[in-house]
């Protein structure tokens, strides 16, 4: 089997020391490039009090393309598809090499602080998000209370 590159071992250490608020990172001790990710909904947003499980693979190429990450969790979000696919540019079009596991974790942190309904996955949510952002906010409440339960 394939060893992890010096950068994967450094990402993976400082994510253990330097821990992230809001953020549990668990290697797969089977697979060096799976990452189990635990975010907790951010305060004053429909998601506090959530507990959102995310996983993060690294593709072979890494750095040189951008993880892939996916909620297991269901969550109501215009940018988070019902598969659980995030549309996030720092994971397509903006990723840059430069970038780390941690910026594309805080990335998706602040994703589910502030919505973008300009840019979606989840098309149904978006619209409700642009034409009456109240009851977006409820229905997102709504999956969170139900789907996004403490371990």
């Amino acid at each position: 089997m394939a060893q992890p590159t010096p950068r994967i071992i450094k990402e993976t250490q400082n994510l253990a020391k330097d821990k992230v608020q809001g953020i549990e990172v668990t290697p797969d001790p089977a697979n060096f490039k799976h990452f189990f990710v635990i975010i907790a909904g951010p305060p004053n947003t429909p998601y506090e009090g959530g507990v959102f499980d995310v996983e993060l693979l690294l593709p072979d190429d890494y750095p040189m393309s951008p993880p892939k990450c996916v909620f297991n969790t269901k969550i109501y979000h215009p940018n988070i598809d019902n598969l659980g696919r995030i549309c996030l540019d720092v994971l397509k079009d903006k990723w840059s090499p430069a970038l780390q596991i941690r910026s594309i974790l805080l990335s998706i942190q602040v994703l589910l602080s502030s919505p973008n309904p300009d840019d979606p996955l989840n098309n149904e949510a978006a619209n409700l998000w642009k034409a009456n952002e109240g009851q977006a906010l409820m229905k997102a409440r709504d999956y969170t209370l139900k789907y996004a339960k403490k371990h």
